[in-house]
């Protein structure tokens, strides 16, 4: 194991300190002539050699290399002691972080932001374990966006994607709904208010979309009836006029008691 850059500084230290007793010598520049020794690292004119002179000794060298792969080391040990947990909070952090400001962009009308931050949030949650909540809540909130937009189809996408991660989402069935009633899926809508109603009996918004969709829907059925029988003449023309005939020559009667056709020709 390499010794911290602390402990490396001390050898050093002890290594430039002149030895007891010796301190008389030293002043008096004893040792047949030799320079004084230095007593410290970094002291006037920086960093100087052991006998004087201006180089740095292998043993200065030596310390800033050995501080610099010390100081990496701890770093990467740093990081490594951080443990799965901890990298999952941090993760989960951004991602809040990110669907935090999404929300900002929604609430001052710009949506295009508010959809790519609760993107960049889906993207960071994806890697993340027991992420349904935020994933299903970054879906349900670019879905209000989309809808926003009049994008209603995209709008039902995502629902359906929050709906299955979460599906006793509320907020998410009730904006499907709404975008399936803009889209004309009457039946459609109605099936996600009634699932609302299941889950929330006292839900208000769900029983008076309820009230309103359902004529709604009997009235598409109705024209699609309608058209679908328009298709039928045609296409009973085409073949009975080969005949000398039309549909004309046939009347559909209603049976009052059971609510079933009967066909009638007349001439």
């Amino acid at each position: 194991t390499s010794p911290s850059p602390r402990g490396l500084l001390e050898r050093v230290r002890e290594s430039n300190s002149p030895s007891e007793g010796s301190h008389g010598s030293d002043r008096a520049g004893a040792r047949g002539g030799d320079a004084p020794l230095v007593t410290g690292i970094g002291g006037e004119g920086g960093c100087r050699g052991r006998w004087g002179g201006g180089a740095p000794t292998a043993a200065a060298a030596a310390v800033g290399g050995e501080a610099s792969r010390a100081a990496g080391e701890e770093e990467e040990a740093f990081e490594d002691a951080l443990t799965d947990e901890q990298l999952r909070e941090k993760s989960r952090s951004q991602a809040n972080d990110a669907k935090a400001e999404g929300n900002k962009f929604f609430g001052s009308g710009q949506y295009e932001e508010a959809l790519s931050k609760y993107e960049m949030a889906l993207q960071i949650a994806a890697e993340l374990e027991s992420s349904e909540d935020i994933r299903a809540a970054c879906h349900s909130n670019r879905a209000v966006c989309f809808l926003k937009l009049g994008k209603h189809d995209e709008t039902v996408k995502e629902c359906t994607k929050a709906l299955e991660l979460n599906p006793s989402y509320l907020k998410a069935l009730l904006r499907r709904a709404e975008a399936h009633e803009k889209l004309e899926h009457y039946d459609e809508a109605i099936a996600d208010m009634k699932k609302v109603i299941e889950m929330d009996p006292s839900n208000q918004q769900a029983t008076r979309s309820l009230f309103r969709l359902e004529p709604l829907a009997a009235e598409k059925r109705e024209k699609m009836k309608e058209e679908m029988i328009g298709k039928l003449k045609d296409l009973g023309n085409s073949v009975l006029g080969r005949f000398g005939m039309s549909v004309d020559n046939f009347k559909a009667v209603k049976d009052p008691n059971t609510g079933s056709y009967s066909i009638q020709f007349q001439k």
